[in-house]
């Protein structure tokens, strides 16, 4: 019996630093059961055959569509398997189930499951299309580990600029860039939008799409990163030459470890109140809206800790 317990569960001897090491300790699922399976140097049909041996049936579809992160097992059966992965995969018993347990507060049952680009952001085409513009596949090979944002509202209620600081891991050898979005509110002249590399990166293409207040823009580190290596980085978006303010959020296909969002507001203009809130895509209302208060420095913040894929948001009234 394996009395291994280090955070992560990797086999017994894998530096603390180990790739497997921390997907199992930081997920997602997908990474984790991805990484296990190359560091074991299993073909898939010969894990479908070993997990075969052992009474449990399923196809290399499915095997495939969880290395991939487009399914996730869900089903009591399905659980089974992974704990005979876990065994295959010499891996200590546990460390693949439980980054299928709910992030706190979603719904029972509900695993940690990746979610489609298209599920967050709906009929969205003119963002797919900016996408396709930069070679970018909407199922990315990057997901945030941890991020930390600042956005400054201007005196006159527009959004003037934003900081982004973000630690990424790959989820598939030779990733290079990170592809980031930027959607101004109504009125916003994409052409006077700025992006500024702080750390770490540069900046690569930039498309924009002028109708639609859309900007994408290439990250690019300076070197291609290896499977489960992290890299962190950080920017800045200065705009200022769109309307009125009310909401500002962000969207995550992939658990997170940590995210913090601060806004800050220009004084004399205030809002009254200001509320946090989760969506589940960009059209879906918002849920879990509860008001927070505006501290002596005009700032609000929210903080999500280990939270499932989704939307989360800030948003305010003004007088």
């Amino acid at each position: 019996m394996r009395t291994d317990a280090r955070p992560g569960g990797a086999v017994r001897g894998d530096p603390p630093d180990d790739p497997l090491t921390e997907a199992l300790r930081t997920g997602p699922f997908h990474l984790a059961l991805r990484t296990a399976v190359r560091r074991r140097g299993l073909a898939l049909h010969r894990i479908r055959h070993h997990l075969a041996e052992q009474g449990l049936q399923v196809s290399l579809t499915s095997l495939s569509y969880w290395q991939r992160g487009e399914r996730v097992p869900a089903r009591t059966e399905s659980v089974q398997v992974v704990r005979a992965l876990e065994h295959i995969l010499d891996i200590t018993p546990g460390a693949l189930v439980r980054l299928l347990e709910p992030a706190p507060g979603a719904t029972a049952g509900t695993p940690r499951a990746a979610r489609r680009y298209q599920e967050l952001i709906g009929s969205d085409t003119a963002i797919l299309h900016l996408l396709e513009q930069l070679d970018c596949p909407t199922e990315d090979r990057l997901h945030t580990v941890s991020q930390s944002e600042q956005v400054h509202l201007g005196p006159g209620r527009e959004l003037w600029r934003r900081e982004i600081q973000q630690l990424v891991r790959a989820h598939r050898g030779n990733v290079d860039r990170y592809v980031s979005i930027y959607e101004g509110d109504p009125g916003c002249d994409i052409t006077r939008v700025r992006v500024d590399p702080l750390d770490n990166c540069r900046v690569g293409r930039v498309r924009s799409d002028r109708a639609a207040s859309l900007l994408a823009v290439e990250l690019v580190f300076d070197r291609p990163l290896t499977l489960g290596e992290t890299q962190p980085f950080r920017y800045r978006i200065t705009d200022g030459t769109g309307g009125e303010c009310t909401e500002y959020t962000r969207g995550f296909r992939y658990p997170v470890g940590h995210y913090l969002l601060q806004v800050y507001f220009t004084p004399p203009t205030l809002p009254v109140r200001c509320y946090r809130f989760t969506r589940r895509s960009a059209q879906a209302p918002r849920h879990r809206v509860t008001q927070i208060p505006l501290n002596g420095y005009h700032s609000a913040h929210l903080t999500e800790q280990d939270a499932g894929p989704g939307i989360v948001g800030l948003a305010w009234e003004w007088d």
